[in-house]
C-alpha cells in the first residue's frame, strides 16, 4: 500500500502542478460562478497549487522511502492538498471532487497498514 500511497501522491501533485499553471497561464479558464468566503485572485490559486503541488510530489518520493515519519508528512500533505481542493471547490467543482478522493485514498492508504510498521 505504501507503493500506491507513494505514486498517487506524486500524480497528485503533478496535476496539482497543472492545475496550477493552467490558472497562472490562463486565468480566465477557471470561473467562479457565486460569491464564495474564500476568493482569490485565480493566478494566485495558481501559484498556491504548483507550490502545494511540488510539496505534495516531494513527500510522494519521500514515502517510497518507506520510512514512518515520510508516512506522517504524506498524510499531511494529502490533508492540505484535501482541504485545499475543498476551498477551491467554487473554482472547478468536478476536478476538486476527483482529487479529494484521491486524497482519501492516498490517508487511507498510508494509515491502514500501521501494525507493519510497528513489526519492523
Amino acid at each position: 500500500m505504501t507503493v500506491f500511497a507513494a505514486t498517487m501522491l506524486i500524480v497528485i501533485g503533478v496535476l496539482h502542478a497543472l492545475q496550477g499553471l493552467v490558472a497562472v497561464l490562463n486565468d480566465t479558464f477557471y470561473v467562479v460562478g457565486a460569491e464564495w468566503v474564500f476568493e482569490f485572485d485565480v493566478t494566485t490559486w495558481g501559484w498556491i497549487h504548483i507550490l502545494v503541488g511540488l510539496l505534495v510530489a516531494v513527500a510522494g518520493f519521500f514515502v517510497l522511502s518507506g520510512a514512518v515519519w515520510a508516512r506522517i508528512v504524506g498524510v499531511l500533505v494529502a490533508s492540505l492538498s484535501l482541504i485545499l481542493n475543498f476551498i477551491w471547490l467554487p473554482y472547478y467543482p468536478v476536478w476538486a471532487v476527483v482529487i479529494i478522493a484521491l486524497d482519501v485514498f492516498v490517508i487511507w492508504a498510508l494509515t491502514l497498514h500501521g501494525r507493519d510498521i510497528v513489526a519492523e
